[in-house]
């Protein structure tokens, strides 16, 4: 048997519209899985690449901005796929400004975003997975998991706290047969790094610093869910993958 096949298997993955969540999606889909598409905007485009590939795609629209939405997630999911076996906490947002000028809402919008509504829709898939006794969840953390970072005091906290969360949850759910882990991805070319893209300097010095000489494309990120997500990685448990082209290595 192929322990990298996911024929049967029904994932969640949020903000699939575009960027590392559609490309998760979409490589989730190739490897055989049906998948819920989750985010704020339809992922249309998304869902019409997965059923091009014979599988099934579901839109759910949903708001992570709270966690209202959270059990009709999984809901909609069970109800309109047939289960839950894979969620992966993709959604998330970022907001700019140095420390002494950081406001509260800019604060509150990122961490309920990134961080809240991760652990209360895990919460939600877990209970679930739980009662199956089996599940795979994989957060997207970041290269802020394990780094500073500069002008990004909420994004670094929350994505801190998804490494530290990814790990609490292996550790309370490993005897459910559940594994949790996370994917830190590296510089990816995305619309939430547009801004580090475009500054010349900015841009040098991290391709400087990358061994592998480029951006990372969101495609370099789909093996690797696909990994997490599967029988292959049924040993795998609290563990932060970085898809970052050697950044952390340097």
């Amino acid at each position: 048997m192929n322990p990298f096949d996911l024929s049967g298997r029904i994932a969640v993955v949020t903000g699939a519209n575009t960027g590392i969540g559609q490309a998760i999606a979409i490589a989730l889909a190739t490897s055989g899985a049906d998948i819920a598409l989750v985010g704020r905007t339809p992922a249309e485009d998304t869902a019409l690449a997965i059923r091009s590939l014979g599988r099934r795609a579901q839109i759910v629209s949903a708001d992570l901005s709270s966690i209202d939405p959270v059990q009709r997630i999984v809901d909609e999911t069970v109800s309109g796929l047939g289960g839950l076996d894979i969620l992966i906490n993709n959604a998330g947002i970022i907001r700019r400004a140095d420390a002494v000028d950081f406001s509260e809402e800019d604060w509150d919008a990122v961490i309920d975003t990134n961080l809240k509504s991760v652990f209360f829709l895990c919460q939600a898939a877990g209970r679930h997975m739980i009662a199956n006794g089996r599940g795979r969840i994989v957060n997207i953390a970041s290269m802020l998991t394990f780094q500073g970072g500069v002008r990004v005091p909420s994004y670094t906290a929350s994505k801190s706290g998804i490494g530290g969360l990814t790990k609490l949850l292996a550790n309370e759910w490993a005897k459910h047969g559940i594994t949790v882990n996370a994917i830190a991805p590296g510089y990816i070319a995305t619309n939430n790094t547009a801004v580090l893209q475009d500054d010349p300097a900015r841009n040098a010095a991290i391709l400087d610093r990358i061994p592998a000489g480029r951006w990372g494309d969101p495609h370099d990120v789909g093996g690797a869910a696909v990994f997490l997500a599967s029988d292959a990685a049924a040993y795998v448990q609290g563990h932060i993958l970085a898809v970052d082209g050697g950044w952390l290595a340097r």
